[in-house]
């Protein structure tokens, strides 16, 4: 199978306008995982850089790690619900997908340096502590269902464009415009010598997409952080990350076609009733590795600013596709072509990552703190190989459609009494197309912690909104779309214990 091919038809309920190139969607998809980290962060809108002393420095600022004087570990399940409200050809749908996972789960070592006899036990290197866990930083489960009547076009328009497309491969056998020529879905309005084909369809047709997907980016995390004199901390870290993306998706249309019957020879035009559906399933594995780099300075007790660098992650990716076309009509007949199998694997690198932030202690009685991130999606890039052009389509999509973006992250803590905590925070994602095909996520969290010697307990929940559109085939300016407002809502629950 040609690879242009595989890239023009992929993905359709994912699709946004002006690129159908799988693996550019799925390098961004996979760049914009958030740090992991403890539900008393995620309290926190997940402005952990400048705080220090918590778990979530395992995979998040490993100059965090040296803030803590003790060993420690603790664990962090999650609920996750997404809401999909879907506007498409001015009717409305929704879809919600409920799913429970491990989010987050580390530990730290204290290690104290020895020191000479009778020196200032305040001054010099004076802990070197290590950590390991596992950190989800993205679910892709969502369920899509958006339906409405289109009296512009049908996705046999597309189909006929595949055909005369003159880098394409026609009609040919085994290819999805071949199937919706032998369908009838589409026709040769030219000649032989010189084939213009069009769609079938009569005016006014309805359609449906229907999509399910699941999976999610996770990482094993092993970082270090050490101590100098209480003032600066200084730590590094390497994440082995595991990516698992599913998407099966269903596009049916239903209406009016018209089709030739009769004699061989004196065929005339008939018009009959037609319903078909297109499939596709992907299914995406791989695996990556990352590192970081953090310090911490706390020139006073009340003070800290810190900062990290995320490097890009360096994937090989396996992915596996199929597709199928099946098509009735009321004449009684039917036809099914697939699944038809593709794979592929390449490899991919991911942008870097710069963050940096502040917070301010008020004695006992809590802190505020706020994160700056910035990552440049653009710079995301697919290798190419003897199977695979990425510089012809993806990489040229990457960097046309993506943009940087800079995301924020507030919080505050207040400690009520010696075992009660409360928290809040705000935080937003820059979107990462440039087009305006997407938006800002905005996320609204709030916990509460409890404190009982050794052991401790944090309880957040987080509200996230954003929106994307989508675009079901690209038939130029007339491509229909469907905006998708999308609402997350989210429980995290750490266990944790100290010794």
């Amino acid at each position: 199978m040609k690879i242009k091919y595989l890239l023009s038809v992929i993905a359709i309920v994912a699709i946004t306008q002006n690129s159908f190139a799988q693996y550019a969607q799925d390098a961004v998809r996979f760049s914009t995982g958030q740090t992991g980290s403890t539900a008393r962060i995620k309290g926190v809108g997940n402005a952990g850089t400048a705080i220090g002393g918590d778990l979530s420095s395992v995979s998040g600022n490993p100059a965090g790690l040296g803030f803590f004087t003790h060993s420690e570990l603790s664990i962090t399940p999650e609920y996750n619900n997404i809401k999909v409200n879907s506007s498409y050809l001015n009717s409305s749908k929704f879809d919600t997908k409920s799913t429970g996972n491990l989010n987050h789960a580390a530990f730290v070592i204290y290690q104290q340096l020895d020191r000479p006899k009778g020196s200032d036990k305040t001054k010099g290197w004076l802990s070197f502590n290590y950590g390991g866990g596992y950190s989800r930083t993205a679910n892709f489960y969502e369920n899509i269902n958006y339906a409405g009547k289109n009296s512009n076009n049908s996705i046999n328009d597309y189909y006929a464009n595949l055909a005369n497309d003159p880098n394409g491969s026609g009609i040919a056998v085994g290819t999805l415009s071949g199937n919706a020529y032998d369908h009838n879905l589409i026709d040769n309005y030219g000649t032989n010598a010189n084939p213009l084909y069009k769609s079938n369809s009569l005016p006014g047709v309805n359609q449906q997409s229907i999509a399910t997907r699941s999976g999610g980016l996770s990482a094993l995390d092993f970082a270090f952080g050490a101590n100098y004199s209480n003032k600066f901390y200084i730590g590094a870290g390497v994440s082995f990350v595991n990516v698992r993306f599913n998407s099966l998706s269903n596009f049916y249309e239903d209406g009016g076609i018209s089709v030739l019957e009769g004699p061989a020879g004196s065929q005339v035009p008939v018009s009959r009733n037609y319903s078909s559906n297109f499939t596709q399933d992907q299914d995406t594995k791989g695996s990556g590795v990352s590192g970081r780099l953090g310090v911490i300075f706390k020139p006073a007790d009340a003070f800290r600013i810190g900062a990290v660098i995320h490097t890009p992650t360096y994937y090989t990716i396996d992915d596996s596709y199929s597709e199928s076309l099946g098509t009735t009509i009321s004449n009684g007949s039917r036809f099914e072509d697939g699944p038809q199998n593709y794979s592929l694997t390449y490899t991919m690198r991911t942008p870097w990552k710069f963050a940096g932030g502040a917070s301010i202690f008020i004695k006992s009685f809590g802190f505020i703190t706020g994160d700056i991130e910035y990552v440049d999606y653009s710079s995301t890039h697919i290798s190419s190989d003897e199977n695979f052009n990425a510089d012809r389509d993806d990489n040229p999509n990457i960097r046309s459609l993506y943009q940087s973006a800079v995301n924020y992250h507030l919080g505050a803590e207040a400690r009520l009494t010696s075992f009660f905590l409360l928290r809040g925070g705000y935080g937003i994602q820059g979107k990462a197309r440039r087009d305006g095909n997407d938006s800002d996520i905005k996320t609204v969290s709030g916990g509460m912690g409890l404190r009982f010697g050794q052991y401790y307990l944090d309880a957040t929940y987080t509200h996230a909104t954003g929106s994307q559109t989508v675009f079901p085939y690209e038939v130029g300016s007339a491509s229909p779309s469907a905006l998708l407002n999308k609402t997350l809502n989210n429980g995290y629950l750490t266990l944790g214990y100290r010794f």
